[in-house]
């Protein structure tokens, strides 16, 4: 059972983030942001080098992946609802700033938290996920190609049939073949499987797979809210092997930080926080906050 000072859930607009929180309670915060279609287990080889090291450690499961967030209306999922859910966290946590870091979806809200709410953020990490203008940037020099499976993301319920079919067969099959080692592909096959629930009088959830989904449908939300230029001290992780990512988009990345900022690639693939803990751990420890830089 969780110490009574410890962080364990986060409410908002009725729905309830599951958190993490680990390391010293007065330790300089960092807030770590998964992707899809992980959960905050993504972190559990990176938070304890984290904790050893000083720091309190906030890992949430996002919208969308908390049993308790998964709402049914598309519009529930656009970025700037992400990035309020970050906000909150801090808030509930008693954190002013925190060191952000963020993997594949988690770097996208990562990216937004530090451009578009920065009095929260005293540095940034971002593990393979481009800036996303620099994503648009290089659109036409090879990341279309290598985002085309977002479009098949876009079909009604097709895609949860497909990918769940067979007891997760196909999810399964996408994790490995991008170099997801197999006990952490079980794990998140078994979260995306959790069907719809009651969410409360009149309300109805979607299942972990669609809500998940969601982040991506509601990309044609017209939101108006993006990512801008980043003035924080940041670090760009990426691998040179990430199927997912162009490398004209990682090299434009840097053109939308103005604060101190470096780019560290490493020979490996897509996901860092579970091939790559110590690399992860030591990019976020080597990367100064605002605060002592000022």
């Amino acid at each position: 059972m969780a110490p009574p000072d410890r962080l364990r859930t986060v409410t908002r607009e009725g729905l309830t983030l599951d958190v993490r929180d680990t390391g010293p309670v007065d330790g300089p915060p960092v807030l770590l942001l998964h992707g899809f279609p992980q959960d905050g287990t993504a972190y559990d080889d990176v938070a304890p080098l984290l904790a050893a090291a000083g720091h309190r450690v906030l890992v949430p499961d996002q919208r969308g992946y908390s049993p308790g967030a998964r709402p049914a209306e598309l519009r529930a999922y656009v970025l700037r609802r992400l990035v309020d859910d970050v906000v909150a966290v801090l808030d509930a946590a008693g954190v002013e700033r925190a060191h952000v870091v963020g993997h594949d979806w988690g770097g996208t809200v990562a990216w937004a938290v530090a451009s578009r709410r920065a009095p929260r953020v005293s540095a940034l990490t971002v593990l393979s996920t481009p800036h996303p203008a620099a994503m648009r940037d290089a659109l036409w020099r090879g990341q279309a190609r290598r985002s085309a499976y977002i479009l098949g993301f876009q079909l009604p319920r097709r895609p949860e049939r497909r990918l769940l079919a067979d007891d997760g067969a196909r999810l399964r099959q996408m994790l490995g073949g991008s170099g997801l080692d197999a006990a952490h592909a079980d794990r998140y096959v078994r979260r995306m499987s959790e069907p719809a629930l009651p969410g409360g009088p009149g309300r109805m959830t979607w299942g972990a797979l669609t809500a998940a989904l969601a982040w991506y449908r509601a990309l044609r939300v017209r939101d108006g809210f993006g990512a801008g230029r980043v003035r924080v001290p940041t670090t760009f992780l990426h691998g040179t092997a990430d199927p997912f990512f162009a490398p004209a988009a990682v090299e434009a990345t840097g053109r939308y930080v103005v604060g101190p900022y470096r780019s560290v690639a490493l020979d490996a693939g897509h996901w860092l926080p579970e091939t790559r803990a110590d690399d992860v751990a030591a990019a976020v420890l080597a990367t100064p906050s605002a605060d002592a830089s000022a």
